[in-house]
């Protein structure tokens, strides 16, 4: 599979008066929007395929909203499988092109220790998203730990976390473990806020 297809998601049952505005608006939170491209045939249902910058964006745009209830219609998302045609980067006709997604990394940072050795960023985002809206994660060894930093889209969200998710149980399929929460920068842990 090519590294734009496993970017893309198809979008298939959507209802035929969708606009495009309305499909970003459904995925937007899961990562950059590179393209839409929204089809609308004679005979409803119409389908989508979105575009992100990052593949692992689109698999949580797969995760979030396959069967996810939209105006009376179940949706339909998993990886695209070709056939598209050319990409067009339809960014640069917006006035502000940084409006199409949610900002890959911020400030509103936060690490996570204590994690197991078979935590995923996937995971852990599933994780914290208990505490607000996660725009990145990520996970790393370093000295035979495995630790997680995570973003917010708000500072609020950020607090949150740290107050509701520090020391809470982390649980993925293969374990389970105790994390600590805390507001990091430069990838080093200060507790207070």
């Amino acid at each position: 599979m090519s590294r734009r297809n496993s970017r893309t998601i198809y979008v298939g049952n959507l209802p035929g008066d969708i606009r495009e505005r309305e499909v970003e608006d459904l995925f937007y939170k899961y990562g950059r929007i590179v393209d839409i491209d929204l089809k609308i045939p004679p005979r409803p249902p119409g389908y989508a395929f979105v575009e992100f910058e990052d593949p692992r964006d689109a698999q949580d745009a797969i995760y979030g909203r396959h069967g996810y209830d939209f105006d009376g219609h179940r949706l339909r998302v998993e990886l695209a499988h070709g056939g598209r045609g050319p990409s067009f980067d339809r960014s640069s006709s917006y006035s502000s092109a940084g409006r199409r997604g949610a900002a890959k990394r911020t400030d509103y940072r936060v690490m996570v220790t204590g994690l197991p050795s078979s935590a995923s960023w996937q995971d852990l985002k599933d994780h914290m998203r208990r505490a607000g809206d996660v725009c990145f994660s990520d996970v790393y060894r370093e000295g035979g730990a495995t630790i997680g930093i995570v973003d917010y889209t708000n500072y609020e969200d950020m607090k949150q976390a740290i107050r509701k998710l520090d020391d809470s149980e982390f649980r993925n399929a293969f374990s389970r473990a105790y994390i600590r929460v805390c507001f990091s920068v430069s990838l080093t842990c200060e507790r207070k806020i």
